[in-house]
């Protein structure tokens, strides 16, 4: 059993029994027209140190989980479109982030560089943009 971290208690999470040979870890990459800016913004937004910094490839570690998020230059990026649009980048995944005060944390998130989307579809989330242009959502989180 791996151990990982979900609204702040600590959860026991399965080894994975799929595919021979795999070994729990999981690691999510953004891509970025400037890695290492994007890089810097999330390990200001999470309070995180990044494990590898380079110009074109940063890895943050996330603490107590069994995985981690990278960060890849991209020459030919383009900033996805939220909500989808027929012929515009669309997004391919998002960040959910847990909050305990959604006001604060939006401050403070657009204090570092985000943006508050102009599309709000739920009262207690609020969906903004990394400066790359990512949609990720800050959220209520009770910590049930």
């Amino acid at each position: 059993m791996q151990t990982g971290r979900l609204s702040g208690t600590c959860v026991r999470i399965p080894v994975m029994t799929g595919i021979r040979g795999v070994t729990g870890w999981v690691g999510v990459v953004l891509n970025a027209p400037d890695a290492r800016a994007l890089a810097y913004f999330y390990r200001d937004l999470f309070g995180w140190s990044l494990a590898a910094d380079e110009p074109d490839w940063c890895t943050m570690r996330i603490p107590e989980a069994h995985a981690n998020l990278a960060f890849q230059t991209e020459a030919l990026y383009e900033r996805p479109t939220w909500p989808a649009m027929i012929g515009k980048q669309q997004m391919m995944m998002h960040l959910d982030i847990g909050a305990t005060d959604l006001e604060a944390a939006v401050h403070d998130a657009i204090a570092l560089g985000a943006e508050l989307h102009v599309h709000q579809p739920q009262d207690d989330v609020r969906v903004m943009l990394d400066p790359a242009g990512h949609p990720f959502c800050l959220y209520v989180d009770a910590g049930d």
